[in-house]
């Protein structure tokens, strides 16, 4: 498995290559600059392995939630690298990724993944561990912070993310938290390989970014 997985999705920026579930990463927070770093980090990673694209057997992305600039900048690049080499195409959660970080990092088996989604809203997502993998247990949403829902399980919840910044507003109990957190391309390429596996690959055009908020032009009131 030889798999290049990348997210622009927040204010970081990472490119990961999964070496059969050896990991490469590049990782940096470059706000407002991943159209300019984004490819050079892919470069890297490639001439650091001594791979190129067309020796690949699939690419992921971060395909949402997170900044709209930034879904654009990831979803572009990978249709264009994909395009190019001819090869499928992965889309991964952000909010699943920082799951995946808190298993990774914190052995946390329940995660309450939390970005910020600006407008006074969160991205939101629950997810619990299933054979080394972060599952979803509830549905990704944006909402206020009072509005989350956590589901009704056994054990203790961790959170990860900037949207837990809302820690006061927010009406979930976790055992503790780590705000600055970001997707990582780290984690994107894990559940890319699992899902690359079980036939979740898709065609360049077919790879698109989930965006979850529908209505950013109008007024909180008005939404």
């Amino acid at each position: 498995m030889k798999l290049l997985a990348l997210d622009t999705a927040t204010e970081a920026c990472s490119v990961a290559l999964n070496l059969d579930g050896d990991v490469i990463e590049r990782f940096e927070l470059t706000p407002r600059r991943h159209s300019r770093d984004l490819l050079p980090m892919v470069e890297d990673v490639l001439a650091q392995a001594g791979l190129s694209l067309k020796q690949l057997d699939a690419l992921a992305f971060g395909r949402g939630p997170g900044a709209f600039t930034g879904l654009r900048v990831a979803t572009a690049m990978v249709q264009g690298l994909a395009f190019a080499v001819d090869l499928p195409v992965v889309p991964v959660s952000t909010l699943a990724a920082l799951a995946q970080q808190g298993l990774r990092e914190h052995q946390a088996a329940k995660v309450l993944s939390a970005i910020d989604a600006r407008m006074d809203e969160v991205y939101w997502g629950a997810f619990s561990e299933s054979d080394g993998l972060m599952v979803p247990v509830a549905a990704e949403i944006v909402t206020l912070p009072e509005n989350v829902v956590v589901p009704v399980m056994d054990g203790y919840w961790f959170g990860m993310g900037t949207g837990w910044a809302f820690r006061h507003r927010l009406s979930a109990t976790v055992v503790d938290c780590q705000i600055e957190a970001w997707p990582r391309a780290h984690d994107i390429a894990l559940l890319a390989a699992a899902d690359f596996k079980r036939g979740k690959g898709l065609p360049a055009e077919q790879a698109m970014p989930v965006y979850l908020r529908d209505k950013v032009a109008l007024k909180k009131s008005e939404r």
